[in-house]
């Protein structure tokens, strides 16, 4: 009888620039369940643990090959995410790229969407299961791009793919025969944006234990600038006469290790507070302080520079009130470390180092991902309202440039 080890690994950690974690997984012998939201704010953490909510009851009875089922569970999440976005405008062009994985016997069957990861181990040899559906993977399959260069493209996040902004989704599904000691790993992308795929077998193969794989690839990711959300989840299969499953691991809406967990399993990866368990009404909650976002680069402003100067005259003598007044406004800019960032505020320096904006949210995106005429076009600190700043930002990390404002 073939089934999954007792010593199953998942972790989670927002790596180093994000303050949400928007990653939800779920780890319950014998399914495996990963998503990685998108939207910014708070709709991608909404998008992915809808998504993971749905695999929370397992594969369900009935006709169809486990194949069709795990395609028909995807399907409802996309037809959920999609209906929750539709109906609350702060939620509204969010999205979630899910894997999931069940063992059976003897095959173990995968549903996909999106860019997250599905490898498998066997006899010494690492290979990636799952075909990431982005722009980039889409140019390697027409050989205009080959594996190498997909790995340093610049537009290598722009998925073409997702669960939640379209009714209906394409889900690819795949089996294969489990055998003893095969070893499988789902993975989002914050880990292969940032660690080579062959490097991430070798820390696999290299590890001690499945937890230590774990622990390792975080850290690797995080070593590398953890960039973006990182979540892994390993298992073993083995071949057993009788036996029971292992308990549930699981963890909904990507809420972070505690501080002694992460300093325990990642040595030097930054600890992270623990989050309350997400509510139907998707409260914002407190977000952990991070280090401050370096000023973004300016422009020239000519009559809006001249305008600020001005308020800045008046307000100053009254105290908070020029930077009270700031607040209302947004802009998408660059930070100093090149990520595409929501700054509230307006995108002015007051003398004696007063910045009259500050970061509202970190998208997973580099200014050298968009195409020239695009960053110069969308990054130009245009000041918007709260709702229009981070609708954009979603579009622009779902990929939807054609649309974006």
């Amino acid at each position: 009888m073939l089934r999954v080890a007792d010593d199953y690994a998942p972790l989670t950690h927002p790596g180093k620039l994000r303050r949400v974690n928007e990653d939800s997984y779920l780890a319950r012998s014998p399914l495996f369940v990963i998503a990685d939201g998108m939207g910014g704010a708070q709709a991608g953490e909404v998008a992915s643990a809808i998504a993971v909510d749905v695999f929370k009851d397992g594969l369900p009875d009935g006709p169809g090959s486990v194949e069709e089922r795990m395609a028909g569970l995807v399907s409802e999440a996309n037809r959920q995410v999609h209906v929750r976005s539709m109906g609350d405008r702060d939620l509204q062009g969010m999205g979630t790229t899910t894997t999931a994985v069940y063992v059976g016997d003897p095959d173990v069957s995968i549903a996909h969407v999106g860019d997250s990861r599905a490898y498998l181990l066997r006899d010494g040899k690492f290979e990636r299961l799952t075909e990431d559906h982005t722009l980039v993977e889409e140019f390697v399959r027409q050989g205009k791009l080959t594996p190498a260069e997909a790995e340093e493209h610049p537009q290598r996040s722009i998925i073409t793919r997702a669960l939640g902004p379209e009714d209906d989704v394409v889900v690819d599904t795949l089996s294969i025969r489990g055998r003893d000691g095969d070893v499988l790993l789902i993975c989002s992308d914050g880990l292969t944006s940032m660690v080579p795929e062959q490097r991430v077998g070798e820390i696999v193969m290299e590890a001690r234990t499945l937890s230590a794989a774990a622990s390792a690839l975080v850290q690797a990711a995080n070593d590398a600038g953890g960039r973006d959300n990182i979540t892994v989840v390993l298992f073993r299969l083995e071949e057993v006469g009788t036996g029971s499953t292992a308990d549930e691991h699981t963890m909904v809406g990507a809420a972070a290790p505690s501080t002694a967990e992460v300093k325990a399993a990642v040595e030097a990866a930054p600890p992270v507070e623990p989050r309350p368990e997400r509510a139907t009404t998707v409260p914002r909650e407190p977000r952990p302080p991070r280090a401050e976002v370096a000023p973004p680069k300016r422009h020239r402003f000519r009559g809006l520079r001249r305008t600020l100067v001005v308020l800045a005259i008046v307000l100053v003598p009254l105290g908070g009130g020029a930077y009270l007044a700031s607040q209302a406004v947004y802009f998408l800019g660059v930070a100093s470390d090149g990520s595409v960032t929501v700054f509230q505020g307006v995108p002015y320096d007051l003398p004696f180092g007063i910045h009259l904006y500050s970061s509202a949210y970190v998208t997973g995106l580099s200014a050298q991902q968009l195409p020239a005429p695009l960053r110069k076009k969308l990054l130009d600190h245009k000041l918007r309202s709260h709702d229009d700043a981070f609708d954009l930002a979603r579009k622009l990390e779902l990929g939807q440039v054609g649309s974006a404002r």
